[in-house]
């Protein structure tokens, strides 16, 4: 039977260093085909991350972080995030995005274009996230 706690640790962690280590309410991670809201005590579960959004709510506080793809595991009201890249969405520069999304990006392969347009649309679609808050 599991535990009947009320809050879920949440790690992040990347090749340089673990960029979140702390208790929370709940989350919602960006799946490689979607999003899921994770409370305790939810089934263990691994799954392929995907580009965007990471909220993790602390009582009336959301903390962002821009995820690139990944692996999560959720076991035991821990959840562990393991991804190439992490940024606090609020460091990350929207215009930028926009500006890929709107070039034809001479000089890149096709599937170069494909990944570096599907992550400025992620960075974009996160960033409204955020701002909607």
């Amino acid at each position: 039977m599991a535990e009947n706690n009320s809050k879920i640790h949440c790690v992040v962690v990347t090749p340089e260093k673990a960029l979140v280590d702390q208790e929370s309410d709940s989350l919602v991670i960006p799946l490689f085909d979607g999003e899921m809201g994770i409370l305790p005590n939810r089934a263990p579960l691994v799954s392929k991350l995907g580009f965007g959004s990471l909220r993790i709510r602390n009582g009336s506080t959301d903390s962002f972080f821009f995820i690139e793809g990944g692996t999560v595991q959720i076991s035991n009201n821990i959840v562990t995030l393991l991804t190439p890249r992490a940024t606090e969405l609020s460091a990350l520069d929207v215009n930028s995005a926009k500006a890929i999304i709107d070039s034809n990006l001479e000089g890149k392969t096709s599937s170069e274009r494909s990944k570096l347009k599907d992550r400025a649309r992620a960075i974009v679609r996160a960033s409204a996230k955020l701002n909607r808050k």
